[in-house]
């Protein structure tokens, strides 16, 4: 078994001048190669949690080691962030060129990667995000996905073995969702990428490898998707939801109907659903 990419030990965090802790003694270790959902509400500490992962915060407790490299420690802090790029939710945070090519160039040209390198990368990363052929275009110009697309490029075009995206589709339309997500997955599948998913939407997460549900500044479940969703009740008490699919079958199961809580997906859920009526 390989090390993991990610290693979170005993990781407290208070930000400056809060009262109470945002992150509390958790402990955690990410796969390499894995798709890491990360869900809570707004304040359970999750996008705090994502900015330790690449130095942006430095725990006030604990550490945290990227392929070995304690975040902690300055001198490593551009190979770590070579190493873990961050996606976040407002795209035209990230955005600093009036060129769709210059922006994702941007970060190679600061880390002083070759000319000739740079181009390979730009149009690498922007095939792989589905633009290249807005190459040219003005970044003001596009739609919400098409700009969020954009800012992942440009994070590949750093060469990251880990991509975290901090609530990403947070500001997107349902068709910028989509967009967004099936970058992540098809950079997932045909990279071989650890992607680490920072979200509240229940949905985002049915695909993850593993789900991790943050509330109050700890880690309050962790596991596949279908043994985290359907623990209906524990969700409800972290005052979060379960996905579509689960709050059906959930309903039809205190109804009276034996049905499997982890028939996570609409075609196993309907699956599920339609083995009852032939059995009647």
């Amino acid at each position: 078994m390989t090390d993991p990419i990610l290693k979170i030990e005993h990781v407290s965090y208070t930000y400056p001048e809060a009262e109470e802790p945002a992150l509390r003694d958790v402990t955690l270790e990410i796969a390499r190669g894995s798709f890491v959902a990360v869900l809570g509400h707004n304040g359970s500490g999750k996008s705090t949690l994502a900015k330790t992962f690449n130095g942006i915060l430095i725990p006030t407790e604990g550490r945290v080691l990227v392929e070995g490299m304690d975040t902690a420690d300055e001198d490593r802090l551009l190979d770590i962030r070579r190493t873990v790029g961050m996606v976040f939710q407002n795209p035209d945070n990230q955005i600093v060129a009036s060129v769709v090519e210059d922006d994702v160039a941007f970060a190679p040209e600061n880390l002083g990667v070759a000319p000739k390198e740079i181009r390979q990368r730009v149009d690498d990363a922007l095939r792989a995000v589905g633009m290249y052929d807005f190459r040219l275009h003005a970044p003001h110009l596009l739609s919400g996905g098409q700009k969020q697309r954009v800012a992942i490029a440009g994070v590949l075009a750093m060469r990251p073995a880990c991509i975290v995206l901090d609530e990403p589709t947070a500001m997107l339309d349902p068709i910028g969702r989509r967009e967004v997500l099936a970058t992540v997955e098809e950079l997932r599948r045909e990279r071989g990428m650890t992607v680490v998913l920072i979200t509240h939407h229940m949905s985002e997460c049915v695909d993850a490898d593993r789900v991790i549900v943050m509330n109050g500044g700890r880690v309050a479940l962790d596991g596949s998707p279908k043994a985290v969703f359907s623990q209906v009740e524990t969700m409800r008490a972290e005052g979060l939801a379960v996905p579509e699919t689960t709050e059906l079958i959930y309903g039809l199961r205190q109804g009276g109907f034996d049905l499997p809580l982890d028939a996570l997906s609409v075609d196993e859920c309907a699956d599920a659903i339609a083995a009852i009526f032939k059995k009647d």
